[in-house]
Order: structure tokens, then sequence, then C-alpha cells
């Protein structure tokens, strides 16, 4: 007797807020590619603020540096990003994995507890298929409460 499983992938709206072209097409491609995810990519805090008032995302891939990026007139970076999203009511409940070149030991949990963001991969991506399995995890993750 022969059974025949079906996997069915729902693709998730991902937005990436990096201001590195490289690593912002590389993290694209993976997630569209092997993931079949929607993915959007900002550079922009302010307009990170709006996609994600206006529209459904299911996780949003932080960099932890934005270097030159401002918000109100102020230098931001992705720490305090992560923090003003998760100060919002409206907001919060956004899993946030913070993506960033720090990979010492201690960093992560160190980002995290600073931000309140709800996971952390290093960068560069080294494995891809990781990668996607680290945001599907995140994303399922704060869908169903666990941490």
């Amino acid at each position: 007797m022969s059974m025949n499983l079906r996997v069915i992938v729902i693709a998730m709206q991902i937005v990436i807020v990096e201001d590195d072209p490289m690593n912002a097409l590389v993290m694209s491609k993976i997630l569209t590619r092997l993931g079949g995810h929607h993915v959007t990519v900002l550079e922009s805090v302010e307009a990170g603020f709006g996609l994600i008032r206006t529209s459904h995302v299911d996780v949003l891939v932080m960099d932890v540096s934005l270097s030159n990026t401002v918000h109100e007139g102020r230098p931001i970076d992705g720490i305090e990003f992560t923090r003003l999203l998760k100060a919002d009511e409206h907001l919060a409940a956004v899993p946030v994995l913070l993506a960033t070149a720090h990979a010492m030991k201690g960093d992560a949990e160190r980002l995290i507890r600073e931000s309140g963001a709800d996971a952390y991969i290093a960068k560069p991506i080294g494995d891809p298929q990781g990668f996607v399995a680290k945001v599907e995890a995140c994303a399922r993750r704060t869908t169903t409460g666990a941490k």
C-alpha cells in the first residue's frame, strides 16, 4: 500500500529591513527561491513602520546595524527600531528576526534581550536552508505563543 503525502507550503509575507543591497538580495533570493515566500526589501525605517502598519507581515528580518538610517530626525539602528516596534501595541505581535554580523559568543542573547526581538541569525548566511527554517520557526513560535 502506498501513501501519497502532500505537504502544503503557505507562502509567508516577509519584510527585510537591510541597508546593504548585497545582503538584502541574498536573503531575498533565499527566502523566495528556497522558501517560496513573498519578500519585500526596505532600507528605510519609516517605510518599515508604514508597511507593517498597513499590511500583514508574518516575519520582519531586521539588520542590526542599519548605518545611515534616520527616524524622526535622528540616527536609528535595528535594535532601536525593534524596541519601538515591540513597544507599539498594534505592532508588537510582528515577529522580528535580527540579522547581524555580530556573531560573537553571547551576542545573540544580548541583542535579543536589548531589542525584544524573537530570534537571531548571524550574517553572512552560510546555510540557506537553515535561514529559511529559522524564519519559518520565528513565525510559528510567535503564532503559537511558544518562545
